[in-house]
């Protein structure tokens, strides 16, 4: 099928993940590939399998908490918002890659904007006894962090912040440590003192140590099951921690290939592999993405594809993938050979990553893709604006069905990424507007959650490659 259909119902807002608030979904309809919006009925599939092995934990999305006092927010805020911290992740990329001698001249043409630091927060514990905070999941770096008294600049987080001093497990990480030798930035005074950026304004600065952690796991939905302890994890202790896009929890979890990260400090413990599930952007915020470790992070059923993880010698925390080419409805777009290369001198390559909201191409290859789908859409072309996205055509009134192309990234190893409508296109009915979740960047591609969602995706660093398949993630 070439093309895929849109159905419109009618339109919601957003509130906590435990305020069970009904809001509009976009639900992909297997059958003629239909994307539908209605507001949901609870559905919650009891035939999902209990996991045994390995385990799991619950992340929500940033937007489906919060604060004491403030107003609900809309759809095309939340969109608007979302789009907006994808620009500041974009460009803590674009810095990152950049060659080092042309990283100044980045800095100069960029509009200053505080990078969003990732989409999503797990809940988890630290020290003994363990303090509960909410950590920002960020597949984009390496080290784990928290606040720690005594702050010297801490913002404020939800919740209090971590005292060592009263935990019977945190010690002071040596500096001939390996983990103090893997940090980019590290001196001695006496110990292990680390100053870890994300590429624009945002930093952690602070003493590197190990504690006990522990990751409440959970089967259903906002529910705990169960606490998996995680003993002498390397993490930064941060007491000058600086950037907008840190708030919403009390530390960061990196997930990234280098040797700080959750993933690689379990290694062997969890088989080197990780998997997630995010469920839509427009779901309920009762409704939570498992994050899932060991043999509980395998991929079931049929359909499932597999590519190999490219690794960048100057960037080793990214994870990068092989893009060939992308069709619209069908037809391959024209665009030249080695466009999504990665390069020796770590500029280029596409970037799999869940803390960027929206997917983003080469300017060229954008442009290219921005015209096939004009050419391939009946809708009239809308000012989208309010919503920070640049392609968006109007929604007709009194209108059930749209057609819009269907887009197809093609990964090596034959890996076709087959998006549904939800994941190429946003239908936002309180703005009228229908528009492509995608931009042009000057730096290196980026895969988007919500390119991602409702597909099961498979890290696996021991066998270098990473798999999807099509899911229903409130129900896995």
């Amino acid at each position: 099928m070439l093309s895929s259909v849109v159905h419109l119902h009618s339109e919601g807002r957003y509130g906590s993940c435990f305020a069970g608030d009904e809001i509009v979904s976009y639900e992909a309809v297997t059958e003629e590939n239909v994307l539908e919006l209605k507001v949901p009925t609870g559905y919650e599939d009891k035939s999902a399998r209990s996991r045994t092995e390995g385990f799991r934990v619950e992340m929500v999305h940033r937007d489906s908490i919060q604060p004491e006092g403030t107003e609900l927010i809309t759809s095309t805020e939340r969109l608007r918002r979302a789009v907006e911290r994808s620009k500041g992740r974009q460009q803590m990329f674009l810095l990152k890659t950049t060659p080092g001698s042309a990283r100044g001249a980045v800095r100069d043409v960029e509009t200053p904007v505080h990078a969003g630091n990732g989409e999503f927060l797990m809940q988890i514990g630290i020290g003994s006894p363990a303090l509960t905070y909410n950590a920002i999941v960020d597949t984009g770096s390496d080290l784990i962090w928290t606040q720690c008294k005594p702050c010297s600049k801490c913002y404020q987080q939800p919740g209090q912040i971590y005292d060592p001093s009263k935990s019977k497990t945190f010690s002071k990480a040596p500096c001939d440590s390996t983990f103090c030798q893997a940090l980019p930035e590290s001196y001695c005074s006496p110990d292990c003192q680390y100053a870890y950026q994300y590429g624009d304004s945002s930093f952690t600065t602070g003493v590197l140590a190990f504690e006990t952690f522990s990751l409440e796991t959970a089967a259903t939905h906002c529910k705990k099951t169960g606490s998996v302890p995680l003993p002498r994890l390397a993490f930064g202790c941060g007491h000058d921690n600086e950037g907008g896009g840190f708030t919403q929890g009390g530390g960061l979890v990196g997930m990234g290939r280098g040797p700080l990260s959750l993933i690689s400090q379990l290694g062997n413990k969890v088989s080197n592999k990780f998997s997630y599930c995010l469920v839509s952007m427009d779901d309920p915020a009762s409704k939570t993405s498992p994050l899932l470790f060991g043999d509980s992070a395998d991929l079931h059923g049929r359909g499932i594809k597999s590519t190999p993880l490219v690794q960048s010698d100057s960037q080793p925390s990214f994870y990068y993938l092989q893009l060939e080419g992308i069709s619209v409805h069908g037809s391959r777009l024209d665009l030249p050979q080695g466009t999504f290369d990665l390069n020796s001198d770590g500029s280029g390559g596409l970037i799999i990553d869940s803390g960027t909201t929206i997917t983003y191409l080469p300017d060229d290859a954008y442009s290219t893709l921005k015209s096939a789908v004009q050419q391939n859409i009946k809708l009239q072309q809308a000012d989208g604006s309010a919503t920070g996205l640049d392609d968006c055509y109007r929604l007709p009134p009194h209108t059930s069905q749209i057609t819009v192309p269907t887009i197809t990234f093609h990964f090596s190893g034959g890996a076709d990424f087959v998006l549904p409508p939800a994941n190429a296109f946003i239908a936002d009915q309180e703005s009228g507007l229908l528009c492509l979740a995608m931009a042009g960047s000057s730096g290196p591609s980026i895969f988007g959650n919500i390119q991602q969602q409702n597909f099961h995706i498979l890290y696996d660093l021991g066998m270098n490659k990473l798999s999807f398949v099509p899911a229903r993630c409130d129900s896995l």
